[in-house]
């Protein structure tokens, strides 16, 4: 069997079908802090209203329900964060700066509607975007402590929502791949057998085989993956700690007056601030036992057939980051970019689409959005297909166009746009 799912997961459908009549336009995007993002507008002669992609890192320049939507008539804005493609340092308070440049510039260009459609991790970012531009109490600090007034950013609030494959937040996701099977987090071959998901002895099965776990161990595996999240969070604080206690030192004069070699010493520590190696983060058990919040999935982690082997590999969700972009995207206790923050005080229109074979985001986290979302307008779809809207099990991207149409329609139905 093979080990990675897909040939090529980030393949995107043929834009050349696009209508010559649409204009493409490059957009160059600065913060307020000064950050540096970018888009694509695609924009459709006569349309008025956009639908807006982004993700903490990846490319939505391209992303595969561009060329449907704006085929049904909708302007397009495809924008890339400032972490593109490298999430190590993704603080997501300083990712709204970025969508507030992008809403503004949007603003000014006319648009009558905007709708936010987050895919993936561009879900709870958006979310996290929408319950601030909507709050008269927005947060000034991030979960690192840094300073950061979104009260004094104008952040334009989105006039709709789409929830496309999307999880309830980074850190949520994270909390149930992680393996809590390590015991010494700077070695990424320890482990507690006695919660290892891939021994036989705990009901461990290779792909095409489903795994079965017992309710007993799926209790106790759970429980020691947030037990391992809360160790992490403790190691980032401490070295955040370290490096304020040297801020300290410094701004209360202590060190002054000490030789240079000490005073050098001091600014070192106020500045450090170590990456942090989070071994083994391919181990959701409902990837693996298909009776866990079953759906049409076939066994397997979003990336791998054979997890056993890739939870060991350099590749994963979170393996290289900071302390401060740990705390702000990957905790599931520290983070700020969860729905279950932010989807209550969203109540704007909003639709929630979810494929019936994820390997990732399970029929039980669509239904939670759903249920956390305080839109009055609220809805959910499932359509055919896996995470990215493939064939399950296949390399053609058969759901995606299912699901974008369904989009389309729902976008048809409370923005019209007057042509």
């Amino acid at each position: 069997m093979r080990v990675g799912r897909y040939d090529n997961p980030h393949a995107c459908v043929s834009f050349s079908h696009i209508d010559s009549a649409v204009v493409r336009e490059p957009v160059a995007l600065t913060a307020t802090d000064g950050g540096i993002s970018t888009a694509i507008l695609y924009q459709p002669p006569g349309a008025r209203t956009v639908v807006c992609f982004m993700h903490p890192q990846a490319d939505m320049s391209r992303h595969y329900a561009i060329p449907g939507l704006v085929d049904a008539g909708f302007a397009a804005f495809g924008q890339n964060s400032r972490c593109l493609n490298n999430d190590t340092h993704c603080v997501h308070e300083l990712l709204l700066l970025d969508v507030a440049a992008g809403q503004r510039f949007l603003r000014r260009r006319g648009f009558d509607r905007i709708v936010l459609v987050g895919n993936s991790g561009g879900g709870s970012l958006f979310s996290l975007y929408q319950a601030e531009a909507c709050s008269a109490d927005r947060l000034q600090h991030t979960p690192a402590g840094d300073p950061i007034d979104l009260g004094a950013q104008e952040m334009p609030p989105a006039d709709g929502l789409v929830l496309l494959a999307a999880h309830l937040g980074e850190g949520k996701i994270l909390a149930r791949m992680i393996d809590p099977s390590v015991t010494d987090e700077n070695d990424p071959t320890s482990c507690d057998p006695e919660l290892d998901p891939y021994d036989r002895a705990n009901g461990y099965r290779p792909p095409p085989d489903s795994s079965h776990y017992s309710a007993e161990f799926v209790e106790r595996y759970r429980a020691a993956q947030d037990q391992r999240v809360r160790r992490i969070d403790e190691i980032a604080r401490s070295h955040i700690e370290l490096r304020n206690q040297a801020r300290e030192e410094l701004r209360s004069g202590l060190v002054q007056g000490r030789d240079a070699p000490d005073h050098t010493a001091w600014a070192r520590r106020a500045v450090a601030h170590p990456p942090m190696v989070v071994h083994r983060t391919e181990a959701d058990l409902r990837s693996l036992d298909l009776s866990l919040d079953p759906s049409q999935r076939d066994a397997g982690t979003l990336f791998s057939y054979r997890p056993d082997l890739t939870n060991y590999m350099e590749l994963g969700f979170a393996r290289v980051t900071t302390p401060k972009a740990w705390l702000s995207t990957w905790s599931a206790f520290a983070s700020n970019a969860s729905l279950e923050r932010n989807a209550p005080k969203i109540d704007a229109p909003a639709l929630v689409v979810g494929y019936d074979g994820d390997n990732a985001i399970f029929p039980s986290d669509n239904q939670r959005a759903l249920q956390l979302l305080g839109s009055p307008d609220k809805q959910l779809i499932t359509v055919p297909g896996d995470h990215y809207g493939f064939g399950i099990g296949t390399q053609e991207r058969s759901g995606a166009p299912r699901a974008v149409g369904a989009i389309a329609d729902w976008l048809r139905d409370r923005f019209p746009d007057p042509r």
